[in-house]
């Protein structure tokens, strides 16, 4: 795999760095999927979207963890498990970058529609670049990538804040400081994620996704007890088949796939590049909204996604 995907890296682009770039676009992709989840299927609330999710993805854990369980040796069996310490750092790392993100993902999307919170969610890489520089980088090799993210970022919200305003629904600005906190939240996971795996090269990938995911699946059953709808009217509301498919989709895929993916970009690259990777989020966030409403994007839009896609192009340019 690796050596496939260094053969169609660009020259001069280190193996290992192509693999963590192409893990965190594909991480991106995954993730972009949780944005247009409510629209795909309406009427349920915010609370039993995330719960719906991260059980799906607890459960998942918890079968791979069985099936890896059974298929290893004795002596490898104990790896698959976290121990009282991993198990209460995935706890606190999946409130910040599961449950919690994605409950304030979802007001602010009732809020304000898909396009905007996918953009303030999209500043991530900004911050990322900010507060994750590796010493050995200049800033005046960050600045282009930085400037360009920045700007599609002041284009697309010059556009996306009126035409969401213009359709007088929803609490405009109650969203957009719910989207805020889902990007705050997610800001601190990130950072904090990437130190702890990098302080623990001895856990695989997998088994940190595994062990999220159970954290975060056992948040869920939790939320769904205390605020969730009960299962009598789940079952009996219209489009509950949809529900379930969105949940497991969201849940196997933009939770534990692409938390996979993202623990390998975060050992390969550097926070500030990792981080810039985020981006690509928002421009799949975008491209699966307006392929679902039918609208095509406006100049605005589609000029500030060919403006992220040069600032990650200039941010790989200047990390290699």
């Amino acid at each position: 795999m690796t050596a496939s995907v260094s053969e169609r890296a660009p020259a001069g682009l280190p193996p290992g760095m192509a693999v963590g770039i192409a893990a965190g676009l594909g991480a991106g992709a995954f993730w972009g999927t949780t944005f247009v989840a409510p629209l795909v299927a309406p009427g349920f609330s915010s609370e039993d979207y995330t719960a719906g999710r991260f059980v799906a993805c607890g459960l998942f854990s918890l079968a791979w963890m069985l099936w890896q369980t059974l298929r290893a040796s004795p002596g490898a069996r104990a790896a698959l498990w976290p121990d009282a310490v991993q198990s209460r750092a995935a706890l606190g790392l999946s409130v910040l970058g599961y449950t919690g993100y994605y409950l304030l993902l979802v007001y602010g999307i009732a809020d304000a529609g898909a396009a905007l919170p996918a953009l303030i969610i999209g500043t991530l890489p900004v911050w990322m670049m900010l507060l994750g520089k590796p010493d050995h980088l200049r800033w005046t090799a960050l600045l282009p990538g930085l400037l360009l993210t920045a700007s599609g970022m002041a284009l697309m919200m010059d556009a996306t804040a009126a035409e969401v305003s213009a359709t007088g629904t929803g609490h405009f600005w109650r969203g957009v400081l719910l989207a805020v906190g889902a990007m705050l939240s997610w800001l601190a996971f990130g950072m904090l994620n990437a130190r702890w795996i990098r302080r623990h090269p001895e856990v695989k990938s997998t088994a940190w996704a595994n062990w999220l995911g159970l954290a975060a699946g056992l948040g869920g059953v939790l939320l769904w007890l205390g605020w969730g709808t009960g299962w009598d009217g789940l079952v009996s509301r219209p489009g509950f088949g949809g529900f379930v498919f969105v949940c497991a989709f969201t849940g196997i895929g933009s939770a534990w796939i692409a938390s996979v993916m993202w623990n390998v970009a975060s050992r390969r690259l550097s926070t500030s590049l990792a981080g810039q990777l985020v981006v690509s989020e928002t421009v799949f966030a975008l491209i699966y909204a307006f392929t679902w409403s039918g609208d095509w994007p406006a100049t605005a839009q589609l000029l500030a996604c060919v403006l992220f896609v040069a600032g990650i192009l200039a941010s790989i340019r200047a990390h290699r």
